[in-house]
């Protein structure tokens, strides 16, 4: 690996940083990575890290960070969760950055309408969390992430709010919050809600399967995973709320 990409200092002449999805001409689902990869990779160069320190950090081998850098791969939930924890960032910024819209099933995604919608959140200011009114937030207004194993965000609350996560999850048949099985732990508290299909939760010892209605609470803190074993799709409503927390 070159010198430039181990080295923070070196981000001037590491290269062109990845092409967003207007200048590769490619579909929104497969340009997600390098616009992923090359937010996570700039923050790690003003963080000071070098790819490796970060990969030890994480406990994942450098290659991984790097090809997750270069967006040869999509992260899992929890190499991601890891990430922006270690980097300092939020799910938000990833969302913003993304701006993809979910599609009816069966259909391709298409690239979120132009407009203040799809602006990046420094150019525009965020609505204030408890802001008098309400504010709707349809459905193909949903900004989406795609990550590896088979697992997909759909980002449901109208603005950025620090301290509460509001998604739709949805699992692939055989999709899990970590392909190697592994269980992670963060800050905050977990509500859940299956909306289809079945969803098996983790928590500690336990696993808990969960059916349409069904629904979970869980300490965030207590490592954890979530998988589907079954047949078809799973979606679910799910908050996390004080992940930044303390």
């Amino acid at each position: 690996m070159a010198a430039a990409d181990e080295d923070p200092r070196g981000a001037a002449t590491a290269g062109a940083p990845p092409q967003d999805a207007a200048a590769t001409g490619g579909d929104p689902e497969s340009a997600q990575a390098p616009l992923v990869g090359a937010r996570l990779r700039a923050r790690r160069f003003d963080s000071g890290l070098s790819l490796r320190e970060l990969a030890r950090r994480l406990e994942v081998s450098p290659s991984l960070v790097s090809q997750i850098e270069t967006g040869k791969i999509q992260p899992s939930v929890r190499t991601l969760y890891a990430i922006v924890s270690e980097l300092g960032l939020s799910l938000d910024e990833i969302f913003e950055l993304v701006g993809t819209t979910p599609a009816p099933a069966g259909a391709q995604l298409a690239p979120a309408a132009p407009g203040p919608a799809a602006a990046p959140a420094a150019s525009r200011a965020p609505e204030p969390a408890g802001a008098a009114g309400a504010f709707a937030h349809r459905a193909d207004e949903r900004r989406v992430i795609d990550l590896e194993s088979g697992v997909r965000w759909e980002r449901m609350a109208a603005w950025s709010d620090p301290d509460v996560e509001f998604m739709i999850a949805v699992y692939g048949v055989g999709g899990s919050s970590s392909a190697d099985g592994r269980l992670m732990r963060h800050n905050g508290r977990e509500f859940g809600m299956v909306l289809s299909g079945s969803l098996c939760v983790t928590v500690g010892f336990e696993d808990h399967v969960l059916e349409p209605g069904d629904s979970i609470t869980f300490e965030s803190t207590t490592p954890h995973r979530l998988h589907n074993e079954g047949p078809v799709e799973a979606r679910a409503i799910w908050v996390t709320l004080g992940r930044y927390g303390p």
